[in-house]
């Protein structure tokens, strides 16, 4: 079995295991985070997708801890799809990731190949290729935080370098296809606008999020052209979107919204971080 070894332990987030966990502890604990630590309590899960941003846990870790303790507290998926874009340009339009398992200092999740299998029979623009994870952090940063709620889990990786509205509404129709019925969770990686003054950046986030909140795959990836918004995730979010409403979701919630400014205090360039969820 092939292992893809983690590119941004040590850098992101800690690569000591009792760091890490700490780290994550922390995440939920912060001022901007939950407050305090999830609770496992097998409530039904009536969450379909969550957007997560993927920065280095010190900036937006916190804002991420809000979905996971939101899908804590539900019972666990049998398999949850992680998109996030592609930063590195290597690979193709779409990459998933078919076979094999990754390593994060936490332990081993393993991709749920027959899900893999299914995603790539349904779409024509999904192609099975592990070189577009190779050195892309967007997904790699999520899989601790869901070891840490979840421990043991299946997991498949996609990759979009090509994020347009056609192929976020072809991607979302497969998703859709091949999750329905199924004991999913989709979950798209994101950073909102990146290095602008938060009193420019600000307006920005907040019209992606509130996009984001009327389920309008199209108005959002008109915002983030017209204004030039530099969200770096927003295919992956726009599949989510498109995927969630063919699967039956009826409202998103906005969770948390902060920019790195609110962290280090240096609002001259800050980056947006977005936590939401989409349910029935």
């Amino acid at each position: 079995m092939s292992v893809r070894r983690p590119c941004v332990a040590g850098a992101f987030y800690p690569a000591d295991r009792g760091r890490l966990r700490r780290n994550i502890e922390e995440c939920f604990i912060h001022r901007l985070g939950p407050g305090k630590l999830p609770e496992a309590k097998g409530e039904e899960r009536r969450i379909v997708s969550v957007v997560c941003p993927h920065a280095g846990y010190m900036y937006s870790g916190p804002v991420a801890a809000h979905s996971y303790y939101h899908l804590a507290s539900k019972a666990k998926p049998d398999s949850v799809v992680i998109l996030g874009p592609n930063h590195t340009g290597l690979g193709g339009p779409v990459s998933m990731g078919g076979k094999g398992t990754w390593e994060t200092p936490l332990g081993r999740a393993n991709i749920a190949e027959g899900l893999a299998k299914e995603i790539f029979e349904a779409s024509d623009l999904i192609d099975m290729d592990d070189l577009a994870h190779l050195r892309e952090h967007s997904i790699e940063v999520q899989l601790p935080f869901l070891q840490y709620i979840y421990g043991e889990f299946e997991f498949v990786p996609i990759c979009m370098g090509f994020q347009d509205l056609q192929t976020s509404r072809e991607v979302g129709r497969a998703l859709a296809e091949t999750l329905k019925g199924k004991n999913s969770l989709i979950m798209a990686s994101t950073d909102l606008n990146h290095m602008e003054p938060q009193s420019s950046a600000e307006p920005k986030d907040r019209g992606v999020i509130e996009r984001i909140l009327s389920m309008d795959e199209a108005a959002l990836q008109d915002w983030v052209r017209s204004r030039r918004v530099s969200m770096c995730g927003y295919g992956p979010v726009s599949v989510a979107i498109v995927a969630s409403k063919m699967l039956g979701a009826r409202k998103a919630e906005l969770l948390s919204y902060h920019t790195s400014g609110d962290v280090t205090g240096d609002l001259s360039s800050v980056v947006g971080y977005a936590a939401l969820k989409i349910s029935r």
